[in-house]
């Protein structure tokens, strides 16, 4: 499994905001939306795509254009919300699953309660969303969903990640025979006794949308 923070000052500065808990829902919806944008410019230099040839207004030029199948980007419910407008402004012509995942606050593990996707990933690149990768539960089931579906090469993005989180999803994707790749925005210190990240940013999800009386 590789593991890239971004390292840009754009990216720090946006984060920088994103973490102040003076900032309120709006503004850190608009920011996480442009810091994912970002990030995926990076999560997306290995997108598989084809050679083309295209007529200019004045000659023939070669390049290229996405392969087929199109690359399947899957937000975890509910915070992963929030990353896929960022996600789609890059690749607006993509294809979009949704995999609900709910965290046991007493066990930190995760299981699936909705998903819309495909029932056949064969040779499908995928673009998982999920802004906090703290224990790593969430990520690491939703990863072994989607290769048991038959995807072949999956990136993470998450805004931040935790060492332990990290240390958890390799260990948890063990037996996963596909490449994984993690792009984060920052990997922080620890997380705290209730598995959150320090200093994080606090609940992405009440952050993003308020807390749900």
């Amino acid at each position: 499994m590789d593991v890239h923070v971004v390292d840009h000052p754009l990216v720090s500065h946006k984060l920088t905001t994103l973490r102040d808990r003076e900032t309120d829902s709006p503004t850190f919806r608009r920011l996480a939306d442009e810091l994912v944008t970002l990030l995926a410019y990076e999560a997306t230099r290995g997108v598989r795509v084809r050679d083309v040839t295209v007529q200019t207004p004045v000659s023939p030029a070669h390049g290229v254009t996405l392969a087929h199948p199109k690359p399947l980007v899957v937000p975890i419910l509910r915070a992963g919300l929030g990353m896929l407008d960022g996600m789609m402004r890059l690749l607006p012509t993509v294809e979009v699953g949704f995999l609900g995942m709910v965290r046991d606050e007493e066990t930190l593990r995760a299981s699936t309660y909705a998903e819309r996707l495909p029932g056949d990933l064969s040779g499908r690149q995928c673009y998982v969303l999920d802004p906090m990768l703290a224990t790593g539960g969430t990520l690491a089931a939703a990863i072994s969903f989607l290769v048991e579906r038959g995807a072949d090469d999956i990136t993470a993005i998450c805004l931040l990640a935790a060492p332990e989180g990290c240390a958890n999803l390799e260990a948890g994707l063990a037996d996963v025979d596909v490449p994984v790749r993690v792009v984060t925005a920052a990997m922080d210190e620890r997380l705290d006794e209730r598995g959150y990240i320090v200093p994080g940013l606090g609940d992405a999800g009440d952050r993003l949308y308020g807390v749900a009386q």
